[in-house]
């Protein structure tokens, strides 16, 4: 099963992020291997987003996931957002550990650990970014010490974003990507790869990972459906 995961970040606003959810289910709704589920197709909008988009994909194949979440359910936490609250919504997959979180808000192995927990509790699938931070030997090591700190025995799926990677013109190389995505998937977890991914990379790919996680190039939905078009023949 190959799973293709996009986030919109903050870069769309909600009239925009309900258009391209319209367009994507139509999308979906025209590739069988998405309709019987051997690819799995989710989007993480923005959070204040997440109730409109529910309801705008209702009966489709697309599902829907959070770009963060807190690590408790309840208390005072001004600002924070539950994964139980998002669970109740309707969302299934919770993104937790990405570079950006931990460069922008300061989030540590512990705190990983502790929203991978909280996703978990709530019934969410987390989805794990890992990733080093400049190419070198020793990057499976520091992917794998992430993982490990994150504490993840059960269900989720791990991002492998090298950080260097992120927002750069080109993705890492096929090989580096393979290579650190063996390593990763040791761990029992499909491993998804995101950092500048996007049309023609799953197919390099083949079969060392179990899917993609998109930024900004699947936010035109013309490039995400070549990418649709690479797992519908890669799924067999």
């Amino acid at each position: 099963m190959l799973t293709i995961g996009v986030s919109l970040k903050l870069y769309v606003d909600i009239p925009s992020t309900l258009d391209w959810c319209e367009r994507v289910v139509a999308l979906a709704a025209d590739r069988p291997a998405i309709v019987d589920g051997r690819v799995r197709l989710w989007v993480a909008p923005s959070l204040p987003a997440i109730p409109l988009v529910l309801d705008r994909v209702r009966g489709s194949a697309l599902a829907v996931g959070a770009q963060d979440l807190f690590w408790a359910e309840r208390g005072p936490y001004t600002g924070a957002v539950s994964g139980a609250d998002l669970a109740a919504l309707g969302c299934r997959y919770a993104v937790v550990g990405h570079a950006e979180r931990r460069r922008l808000f300061g989030e540590d192995d512990t705190v990983v650990a502790a929203k991978t927990a909280a996703a978990l509790r709530s019934g969410l699938t987390p989805v794990i970014c890992v990733g080093e931070t400049s190419p070198g030997p020793g990057a499976a090591c520091e992917c794998l010490r992430q993982l490990d700190a994150a504490a993840a025995a059960a269900p989720a799926i791990v991002a492998y974003e090298p950080v260097w990677a992120i927002g750069a013109a080109e993705p890492a190389g096929p090989d580096h990507i393979a290579a650190i995505c063996h390593a990763l998937r040791g761990g029992g977890h499909p491993v998804i790869y995101g950092g500048s991914a996007g049309p023609g990379l799953l197919t390099k790919l083949g079969g060392a990972v179990d899917g993609l996680f998109l930024g900004r190039f699947a936010h035109d939905p013309a490039a995400l459906a070549d990418v649709l078009d690479e797992a519908e023949a890669l799924s067999g």
